[in-house]
């Protein structure tokens, strides 16, 4: 897609926000992205996917273990001010976009605090998961991760105080050693990606959940889909689907799958 073409008007643009941060680039939306420090990936995949008329800013922020108290607090100052960050530019929406790190039940909460305190629309990826699993119907799932079985411990938990069955989950192990490997999940060639994906994947799953914005995913979804014969739910993918929906964008997106077929 070519975001260096003027696009329409806010005024006339379908699924327009409003006319108050018109601008050539992103006359319809701006979204604001918050990422993990060595998060590459869901910057590409998303300016892969991104709308005509929609732009998105970005804003990195280091990780935290809301397991705790402390942590939970550490974590909504830092949000905060990286929210903080993003606001001036007129962001319609902002994305806290760290699968493990989000994943505080109830989904909503965090969202809902972080967009009471800032006055701008917060979404996370975890939140938007679910939202995503739900609208597909999804209940009994298989989930390739490429985390240790602590983070995958955690990932289980929080899926099934979701309601979700979670038939396998899967992880490569990258983090056991701790966050220096965390840069390697965005090295993870594609056809092992894949490889992974299928050998977690369970007969009789109403859908394959493949988590963490750091996983390159994007070219999958629709090859697996169509050879698995369920909805194909990835990090970056159900979060830029809530977040267009939450500026009430509805356009099919190329590449995206059952859940961005639009409407």
């Amino acid at each position: 897609m070519d975001l260096t073409s003027p696009q329409t008007s806010p005024e006339s643009g379908p699924g327009a926000v409003s006319n108050r941060h018109a601008s050539v680039y992103g006359p319809r939306a701006r979204l604001g992205l918050i990422v993990p420090p060595t998060n590459t990936v869901n910057e590409s995949e998303w300016s892969r996917m991104i709308p005509a008329g929609v732009s998105f800013h970005t804003h990195r922020m280091r990780l935290h273990d809301a397991g705790t108290p402390e942590g939970l607090a550490h974590l909504h100052a830092d949000l905060d001010a990286a929210i903080a960050m993003l606001t001036p530019c007129g962001v319609d929406a902002v994305a806290y976009a760290c699968t493990a790190g989000s994943m505080i039940s109830p989904p909503e909460r965090l969202e809902q605090d972080l967009s009471a305190r800032n006055g701008v629309a917060c979404l996370t990826t975890s939140a938007a998961i679910v939202a995503a699993l739900r609208t597909l119907g999804a209940s009994r799932l298989s989930v390739a991760t490429p985390y240790a079985r602590r983070v995958n411990d955690h990932e289980t938990a929080f899926l099934a105080d979701c309601g979700f069955e979670v038939a396998r989950i899967e992880g490569l192990g990258i983090g056991e050693n701790g966050p220096h490997e965390f840069i390697r999940i965005a090295q993870t060639p594609l056809d092992q990606v894949a490889a992974h994906a299928r050998a977690c994947f369970v007969p009789g799953s109403d859908a394959l959940l493949i988590t963490c914005t750091d996983f390159p995913t994007l070219p999958l979804i629709e090859p697996l889909e169509a050879e698995l014969g369920v909805p194909v739910v990835t990090s970056n993918q159900a979060t830029l689907w809530a977040m267009l929906r939450a500026v009430g964008i509805h356009d099919s997106v190329p590449g995206g799958g059952r859940l961005l077929a639009g409407a």
